[in-house]
């Protein structure tokens, strides 16, 4: 009987509450601990509560907490590259969807990239002496307990707890989220929010939105997304067991038309995430539904694909579509010219070799043109842009 149900005599459908609850608590381990408090430092977890989670991962996953932050930093530091570790996007989708546990470990195995990328993770005894020496020991130590705790049955608890973090953060988070999804930022690399992985992810599928804001403790960005993570965050807040250090900024506008000092560029460049987004639903999508209304029934399939063209990085483009993004720029000047624009306004805080007054003053250069073009849509973004202020300290 005691191999039948183990020490807690639970019946066999315990187990597909029991499962699905032991391999949750693991997506809230990776997604508070590794992910939010040690890789991107939004989150300070408490020690107690940092321990918890280490001990149960050692158990879960045998993932060592330096190597999982070096190979996730070294992601975000060369997404969509051939240096990333894992990009769907260079590799392939199925690559990544059948063999990202294989992509990650052969990683984990470059020093070069565990020094450079894995600075600042927890390094007491317990993770030099036990944790990252034996990881093996702990996955083992989790299926002798399940089997004592559930019987025989526990075994296959153990299996479907090894295959979680694979399936789901290589396959969906790693693989999807990077394939395919809806998107409310254009960030550099291809990362969309995976819908409706929410309550299985912990909130990881919010991944467009993490790129966007890498150091936010919070993933969720629309009232309808669902961030589990931060549910849990701000339970443990009440707690005094977790610490918000950094969430992703909200635009602060006063009245158009202000006057435009330091502050107000330093406060665009803040939330160029949010500008960038406000113009292509502001300038763009107005300036293409006008062309496609006025465009003759031969040239209006010039535009189906029209706003996404204009908006995403060129360098996520294939090479069709920037053929037919330079056809269209060509038909249209209206779009060509409010793609000029946006280009210029990204360009404004991807050049880092600027002074503060050559900055200063090729905004308000950008913001006077703008208003000049004789492009309404474009003239009130621009008088909206000199009314953002930063927020207070």
């Amino acid at each position: 009987m005691f191999l039948i149900h183990g020490f807690l005599g639970l019946p066999v459908w315990a187990l597909f509450i029991v499962a699905p609850v032991f391999i949750h608590l693991t997506i809230v381990a990776v997604t508070l601990f590794l992910h939010r408090d040690q890789t991107h430092r939004g989150l300070e977890l408490h020690p107690a509560v940092r321990h918890f989670f280490r001990f149960w991962l050692w158990l879960t996953t045998g993932m060592v907490t330096r190597e999982w932050v070096a190979v996730h930093r070294k992601h975000h530091a060369h997404c969509e590259t051939e240096n990333d570790p894992h990009s769907p996007q260079v590799k392939g989708l199925l690559k990544v969807l059948l063999e990202g546990v294989e992509l990650y470990r052969e990683e984990a195995k470059q020093q070069d990239t565990i020094a450079k990328y894995g600075r600042g993770t927890v390094d007491d005894w317990m993770e030099r002496h036990l944790y990252s020496r034996y990881p093996i020991l702990g996955v083992s130590l989790m299926l002798i307990l399940d089997v004592l705790l559930l019987g025989l049955p526990g075994i296959t608890v153990w299996a479907i707890q090894m295959l979680a973090i694979p399936v789901l953060a290589a396959g969906v988070v790693n693989g999807v989220g990077h394939y395919s999804g809806y998107r409310n930022f254009e960030c550099k690399d291809a990362a969309t929010n995976v819908l409706p992985w929410g309550f299985i992810v912990g909130g990881e599928e919010l991944h467009n939105n993490h790129h966007a804001f890498p150091s936010s403790a919070k993933f969720a960005q629309r009232p309808w997304e669902v961030d589990l993570g931060w549910w849990y965050i701000r339970a443990l807040e009440f707690f005094h067991l977790a610490t918000v250090r950094r969430v992703a900024p909200e635009p602060i506008i006063s009245a158009r038309g202000g006057r435009v000092d330091l502050g107000t560029v330093q406060a665009v460049i803040v939330n160029r995430m949010h500008v960038l987004r406000n113009y292509c639903h502001d300038v763009i999508r107005p300036a293409v539904a006008t062309e496609k209304q006025m465009a003759g029934a031969a040239s209006r399939g010039l535009f189906a694909k029209t706003r996404r063209l204009l908006t995403r990085d060129e360098t996520l483009l294939d090479a069709r579509s920037r053929v037919c993004l330079q056809e269209t720029l060509a038909h249209s000047p209206t779009l060509r010219t409010v793609y000029e624009f946006r280009q210029r306004l990204q360009a404004l805080w991807e050049n880092s070799t600027l002074s503060n007054e050559n900055l200063l003053q090729q905004f308000k250069d950008w913001c006077a043109q703008a208003e000049a073009t004789g492009i309404a849509t474009l003239r009130e973004f621009a008088l909206q842009l000199r009314g953002y202020t930063l927020q207070p300290a």
